[in-house]
C-alpha cells in the first residue's frame, strides 16, 4: 500500500536550496524540513542538495540538485495550483513568482474563477494562482 505521494523537483545548476528558501519566504506556514548534502567524492557537487524536503502550506515537496546534467528541465505541464485567499495575496504571489521567470497567462478572468494567472518562476517551476 502506498504510504505517501509527494512532488519531486529536480534542479540543475545547484538551485535547489535557493529555490526552497525562496518558496518558504513566500508562503506562510512553510518550512524546509530537512536537507542532506552531497559529501566529498559523491555523485553531486560537494555541499549541494542530495535530497531535501520542504513543506509549502502543508504540502511536502522533495527536492534535489541533479548530479547529472540532462537535456530536460521543468515544464508547465506540471505546476503547483494555489487557491489564494485574497486579491492582495494573489497579486503578491504573481509578482514574486514571475520575477525573473515568465507570465504564461496574465492575471485575468478566464471564465472558471474570479481571477487567475499562470507563471513560471526563475527556476522554471510553474505556478497556477487562482482566486476562487
Amino acid at each position: 500500500m502506498v504510504s505517501s505521494i509527494k512532488p519531486f523537483l529536480m534542479f540543475q545548476n545547484n538551485d535547489a536550496e535557493a529555490a526552497m528558501s525562496f518558496y518558504v519566504s513566500l508562503f506562510p506556514d512553510s518550512e524546509i524540513i530537512d536537507i542532506v548534502r552531497y559529501g566529498p567524492g559523491e555523485a553531486g557537487a560537494e555541499g549541494s542538495v542530495h535530497n531535501a524536503t520542504l513543506s509549502i502550506a502543508g504540502q511536502k515537496v522533495m527536492c534535489i540538485d541533479s548530479p547529472v546534467k540532462h537535456a530536460f528541465n521543468f515544464t508547465p505541464s506540471f505546476s503547483f495550483f494555489i487557491d489564494c485567499s485574497s486579491q492582495e495575496e494573489q497579486n503578491r504571489l504573481v509578482t514574486a513568482l514571475s520575477e525573473g521567470g515568465a507570465v504564461l497567462m496574465p492575471l485575468g478572468n478566464y471564465g472558471f474563477s474570479r481571477q487567475f494567472a499562470w507563471v513560471s518562476d526563475k527556476y522554471g517551476v510553474s505556478w497556477q494562482l487562482n482566486l476562487p
